[in-house]
This record gives C-alpha cells, sequence and structure tokens, in this order.
C-alpha cells in the first residue's frame, strides 16, 4: 500500500522507508505520487502539533494515509533551543550551514558537560478515515566543535551520539547505524509496530 509524506526532504523520506519498507508500504513523495501538497504553516509549539498540521492537511489534499515527521535538536544549554525552529533557526529554512553556525555561535564557551542535547522526532499518520496515530523517538547526545562526516543532514556533523562515546558524529555513522539509534529510527519503529500489530489497510 502507498502513503504520502508531507515533506521535500528526501533523505527524511528514505530513513521512514526502510523502516516502513518491511511491512509491504511503500512512502512517496507528492512528486511520484503525482499530487501537490500545499506547505503546511507550522504554527505549533510542540514537535507533536506540527507533524499533526502537516499529516492532516497531506491527508486532506492527497486522498491517501499521510506520514508527517516534525523532529528537531533540544539543547539543554538552550533550554531546548532550537527546537521546533531547528529548520529554520538562523532564518532561512533548511540552510543546514547556517544553523550549524549558529548553534556552535550560541555554545560558545559552553564546556563538554554542559554541551547535551537531544534529537526529537515526532511522526503523524493521518488516516482517510480520521484516524491518527502518534510516536516519538529520542536520541541523546552532545554537540561537538567541529564537523565530522558526510552522511545525514541538518545538525549531524555536530551531534555525538551517547551510543557511541561522543568519538562519532551521526554524520559519519552508516545508514544503517543511524537508523538503529536515531530519533526518526526510534520513531519509525514505534510507527512500524502499531501498523504492524493493527494491520491497518487502506
Amino acid at each position: 500500500m502507498d502513503y504520502i509524506i508531507a515533506s521535500h526532504n528526501l533523505k527524511k523520506r528514505d530513513e521512514i522507508s526502510r523502516i516502513l519498507n518491511p511491512l509491504g508500504i511503500r512512502v512517496l513523495l507528492a512528486e511520484e505520487a503525482g499530487v501537490e501538497l500545499t506547505d503546511a504553516e507550522e504554527t505549533g509549539t510542540t514537535f507533536e502539533e506540527n507533524a499533526f498540521i502537516k499529516a492532516e492537511l497531506g491527508c486532506k489534499e492527497s486522498g491517501m494515509p499521510c506520514i508527517a515527521d516534525d523532529s528537531g535538536l533540544a539543547v539543554d544549554a538552550l533550554e531546548g533551543a532550537p527546537g521546533v525552529y531547528s529548520a529554520r533557526y538562523a532564518g532561512s529554512h533548511g540552510d543546514d550551514e547556517a544553523n550549524n553556525l549558529k548553534l556552535l555561535k550560541e555554545l560558545e564557551g559552553v564546556p563538554d558537560e554542559k554541551r547535551t542535547a537531544a534529537y526529537v522526532s515526532v511522526i503523524c499518520c493521518v488516516y482517510p478515515d480520521g484516524r491518527k496515530i502518534t510516536v516519538r523517538g529520542e536520541c541523546a547526545g552532545r554537540i561537538g566543535y567541529t564537523p565530522k562526516g558526510n552522511g545525514g543532514f541538518g545538525y549531524d556533523p555536530y551531534f555525538l551520539p551517547d551510543e557511541y562515546g561522543y568519538k562519532t558524529t551521526m554524520a559519519e555513522l552508516t545508514a544503517q547505524q543511524k537508523d538503529a539509534i536515531s530519533h526518526r529510527g526510534k520513531a519509525g519503529r514505534a510507527l512500524a509496530e502499531i501498523l504492524g500489530g493493527n494491520k491497518i489497510d487502506e
């Protein structure tokens, strides 16, 4: 069965696809599904609110089950910032370089032990009949000082996950390694467990 994802981010689509494909679910971008989705206004103040806003609009416009992910980085020393504004932290949406530069500037002088952070992902799936599923995943770590690795996107070159002892950034991991520990991987597996258990059909 086909689901649409309310995102133009191919890497985000691929991460969710790898987890849901074994259930026979194909996750399609709007252009792949032959539909046009309006970019939802992310007016929520939580990841849950924004994920639902995007999934509900995508489902309404496509007539298909719609998956939306709202995710970001929550840095303890910055009282949870950039949070829901992670993709547009520096002003322009999706400017990874500018966002990372602003993050580093905000953390100037902050020692290692206080550079703790967590990646958060909330995935919401809305169905044409009104059903809704919401799941959340988190990955704890620290923010490094210099970028390492060419994989991933967003803050990945600076994010040092707990699971790798703060020695390896998220951007240095293979897709499989990242899926195993990432916030989106955890949320995706929680969604897959619900979908597999309930055998939700189109």
